[in-house]
């Protein structure tokens, strides 16, 4: 038994090691539905031509659709490097390279002054591990919109419950206006 467990546990220690020592894996890569995606952009009343950031950006989603549907000028941050090349090859296959793009880092150490929307799908502590850093950076009137985990200590603008995403899945959205 104990050797089971070391044999998981240890994969999942390199795992969060992932990036170098100073890179610390923040939340396991759980896709959002397409459904969702378009309702977080809907929510987040992104406008063509605006910025917009998505924290921990997976496979790159959220960040296409704002970039193709939404005209956006859309950039993910992705600490995971398999994921970060998926997602890059995905953005400059369908010829969005000019409009949508990926940062291999950690959300934790980027500049998101320019951003006029944000999308997180973190975890309830990885948001307050980012909050301060939104808090001193994001500009009055900057929209984010959070998947499922509000962030402790906003008062959100709306929330908006989804009861099936087409997959049976429930999901809420949180709009927080800074």
């Amino acid at each position: 038994m104990r050797r089971l467990a070391v044999s998981i546990l240890l994969p999942l220690g390199l795992l969060c090691q992932q990036g170098g020592p100073k890179a610390e894996k923040l939340a396991p890569y759980y896709p959002t539905p397409e459904s969702i995606v378009e309702k977080m952009l809907q929510l987040g009343g992104l406008q063509a031509g605006e910025k917009m950031f998505d924290l921990g950006s997976g496979d790159g989603r959220i960040v296409i659709m704002a970039a193709r549907k939404f005209k956006a000028d859309s950039t993910g941050v992705e600490l995971d490097e398999d994921l970060y090349k998926q997602s890059s090859a995905r953005i400059a296959k369908l010829g969005l390279s000019s409009t949508a793009r990926i940062v291999h880092g950690d959300i934790l150490r980027q500049d998101y002054s320019p951003a006029n929307l944000l999308t997180v799908y973190l975890l309830p502590s990885t948001n307050e591990k980012v909050k301060p850093i939104l808090e001193k950076q994001l500009k009055k009137g900057t929209r984010i919109v959070a998947h499922d985990f509000e962030v402790a200590g906003w008062t959100p603008e709306k929330i908006e419950n989804i009861d099936d995403d087409g997959e049976g899945r429930s999901h809420t959205l949180y709009l927080y206006r800074r």
